[in-house]
């Protein structure tokens, strides 16, 4: 597939773009760890996703780029996503143009591999016009590198938390052993009626992108009793797969501890950035980083209907899906690490 229009090409990258392409995600003001040209190789890898990613082309040089990754399931449908299992993606142009060009392309491969929808997940508005959601939100800051003035910085209840999971006497480890993180994992997601991808997908995001992902484990001296998967871009942490044991709930402070050990960790290593992830509007999550002093950014993810007529609903506040959480909910833990992957993988 090639476009061209005036002097811009744009065309599927190829994996001898890969280079190029980070040199020019890293550059970008716009960018994010998800527009990383690894995830093509991560989601064809894990989860058999077929990657489409765009690059827009001035006389061989790179002025914009856009990752896709095509996802195929007889229970949720046939989409188109920037990108699939990230809470970022969209366009990256060096002017709007080039922007219109490259979603143009975009359109059309939508349209020529048939899927139902594509969705692009802007961290911003584009003003393109398209459908959006209002349903997922943001939470950024910049952290000082003073620890007193950052716990200061959280407000009382929170910290008041933080400080009990402290004198809970919770030790913080950096690992790089993916089974006692896919452990704690695997039971947090199953708690919530949600179905946990393998364990291969974790060694593919560690063997793409290395000490940009890395494992934080919390334990009381006897076993873990949580943990969290982060990425590192750009001066910035991620935390992103993330949970604890239903142990942990006994625990004053436990998950506070957890991502104050790794705000801390971070401003050690000269790490002043952090996103806490995205979470859905008015939801646990939402309240619980709210709470810690986050000022909530709106996420507007953009879909263009090809075969839908409204558009697509897979979260799990959804009612249809409510029945099928408490089941899962109540399913062993082996069975539901057995099974989770073969749906896990579909979700995106």
């Amino acid at each position: 597939m090639m476009l061209v229009e005036q002097d811009i090409t744009v065309r599927r990258a190829v994996e001898g773009d890969a280079k190029e392409w980070d040199r020019y995600v890293f550059n970008s003001a716009k960018s994010t760890f998800c527009h990383r040209f690894g995830w093509s190789r991560v989601l064809h890898k894990a989860f058999g996703h077929r990657p489409h990613f765009l690059l827009a082309l001035s006389q061989d040089k790179i002025v914009g780029v856009l990752p896709l990754a095509e996802v195929k399931s007889r229970l949720f449908g046939h989409s188109l996503i920037s990108l699939p299992f990230c809470v970022y993606g969209g366009i990256l142009a060096d002017s709007a143009a080039i922007e219109n060009t490259l979603r143009e392309t975009a359109c059309k491969l939508a349209e020529d591999i048939n899927v139902d929808n594509m969705e692009l997940r802007f961290t911003r508005d584009s003003g393109s016009g398209w459908p959006t959601k209002d349903l997922y939100y943001t939470f950024r800051t910049v952290l000082d590198s003073d620890h007193e003035v950052n716990l200061k910085a959280i407000p009382n209840r929170q910290r008041a938390m933080i400080r009990k999971g402290i004198k809970s006497a919770l030790i913080s480890e950096e690992t790089n052993d993916l089974k006692r993180l896919y452990s704690v994992y695997s039971e947090s997601v199953r708690n919530l009626g949600t179905p946990v991808f393998s364990i291969r997908y974790l060694e593919c995001l560690r063997e793409e992108f290395g000490q940009d992902c890395r494992i934080l484990m919390i334990s009381d001296g006897q076993s873990d009793v949580a943990g969290v998967m982060s990425f590192y871009f750009r001066g910035e942490v991620l935390p992103y797969y993330g949970g604890s044991v239903s142990r942990a709930r006994t625990i004053k402070g436990c998950n506070h501890f957890m991502y104050w050990e790794l705000m801390r960790r971070s401003v050690e290593q000269g790490v002043l950035g952090f996103d806490f992830g995205r979470s859905k509007k008015d939801t646990g999550p939402f309240s619980f980083k709210k709470n810690w002093g986050f000022e909530p950014q709106p996420l507007p993810y953009e879909y263009y209907l090809v075969k839908r007529d409204e558009l697509p609903n897979l979260s799990p506040s959804n009612p249809k899906y409510q029945s099928l959480i408490r089941i899962w909910q109540r399913l062993p833990l082996p069975l539901a690490n057995a099974i989770g992957p073969l749906v896990a993988g579909s979700l995106g």
